[in-house]
């Protein structure tokens, strides 16, 4: 008989946001004149920008003639997205080499992908609360996590125990679910210690676009010593509203290595393009024609535009807990609230109050850590008039 693989039983009964639309599709179901407002799953809302979508037109064109159709891609991406990547970077102040860039179906994907790297006796440190995806697909292979305190005293951010070894760190900067963001001295701190530790930061990238403040980093490429420790994943899914066309991309440096048991030399970057080669056949040239175009200018221009409609939302709640006196973190430089629920209730019972009073999803803060357990995150995602009517609802509930 085959066996399976055991850890999945450590695994929580029900995903996240799985659970979040078992409750919402049950409330519609008693309550179908009720309209409910979703400001709970960070999916965007607005349409792909004209300029990506000329660009996709052309490339469905080329698909449709002999003499431009494109068959298996490379798995790395085509290197005029590449191009297009590095440039981007360039102009943040951050230098790549083409082959540092691998395009993928997004920043999920990745995240969960690298552990194939690992070896399974590697720590793992992850702050709480956390993306549950960081935490899912090391517990499916049976990795042991420990868990960093995010709390409202160190502002969701914390920082590196030197009574603490970690081989595998991962950092969100603007951070999922709390919407803190790391400034450059604090990710010098993380730097530093992964490069005492000989341990791999794995860092989450995917809302840099987000970032205003010049004075904050949008690459942990912007650290010195950070090519020799780190891997960013980023995804055009905020950046360009690419959540349902999916692209994301990895940088891994070629400057981080590490020596295995007899002594051979180990390049991440080299492992993970052998893995992509044998497990993953590239994203669509349609869509990564589609992802260059992002980063012309124009399409630069009118991500950032999409970009101020989201943080306009975000400008909207932020004022609304002003109002109401709650304390919220987040909504500056990310797309995310999260805030105090009130009269310290549960975070589930929150969700659950907050639906059937006024109809309106959000996230409880439990499904991403202990720490979240009275914590509730909102995004900026729906469109403005439904942000507003939210709003409205919400100053009602207390």
């Amino acid at each position: 008989m085959a066996k399976f693989n055991e850890n999945y039983l450590n695994l929580k009964e029900s995903y996240l946001f799985s659970e979040i639309a078992k409750r919402v599709n049950a409330f519609i179901k008693e309550n179908p004149d009720k309209k409910v407002i979703r400001l709970g799953i960070g999916d965007v809302t607005l349409p792909l920008a004209s300029e990506v979508i000329k660009s996709l037109h052309t490339a469905v064109d080329e698909m449709g003639k002999a003499e431009t159709f494109r068959g298996y891609g490379p798995e790395q991406g085509y290197d005029f997205l590449r191009e297009a990547i590095k440039d981007y970077y360039s102009r943040n102040g951050v230098t790549l080499d083409l082959d540092e860039i691998f395009v993928s179906d997004g920043a999920k994907s990745d995240t969960g992908n690298i552990t194939d790297l690992f070896a399974l006796d590697n720590i793992v440190i992850v702050p709480d609360p956390v993306y549950p995806v960081y935490v899912d697909t090391n517990t499916m292979n049976g990795r042991k996590i420990v868990y960093l305190n995010a709390n409202a005293e160190n502002n969701f951010l914390p920082m590196p125990d030197e009574n603490v070894h970690a081989d595998i760190i991962y950092i969100c900067s603007p951070n999922n679910p709390t919407g803190a963001v790391y400034s450059k001295e604090q990710l010098k701190v993380w730097v530093d210690y992964a490069l005492k530790n000989n341990s791999v930061i794995l860092f989450d990238s995917a809302y840099e676009y987000f970032i205003s403040d010049e004075s904050l980093p949008r690459s942990i490429f912007a650290i010195e010593g950070a090519k020799k420790c780190a891997v960013e994943f980023c995804s055009l899914s905020k950046t360009a509203g690419f959540t349902g066309t999916r692209c994301g991309y990895t940088i891994i440096p070629k400057e981080l290595v590490s020596t295995a048991s007899d002594g051979t030399k180990m390049s991440l970057n080299k492992m993970w393009n052998r893995r992509q080669t044998t497990k993953f056949n590239g994203v669509p040239y349609i869509v990564q024609r589609g992802a260059e175009t992002v980063f012309s200018v124009e399409g630069m221009k009118q991500a950032k535009e999409m970009i101020n409609y989201y943080k306009e939302n975000a400008k909207i709640i932020s004022e609304t807990m002003d109002k109401k006196n709650v304390k919220y973190f987040g909504g500056v430089n990310s797309p995310y609230i999260w805030f105090e629920c009130p009269n310290n209730m549960d975070s589930w019972d929150f969700f659950d109050f907050m639906l059937n009073k006024i109809a309106v999803v959000g996230t409880p803060g439990a499904g991403f850590g202990e720490n979240g357990k009275n914590y509730f995150r909102l995004t900026s995602f729906n469109n403005k008039e439904n942000t507003v009517e939210a709003m409205k609802r919400f100053e009602t509930l207390f």
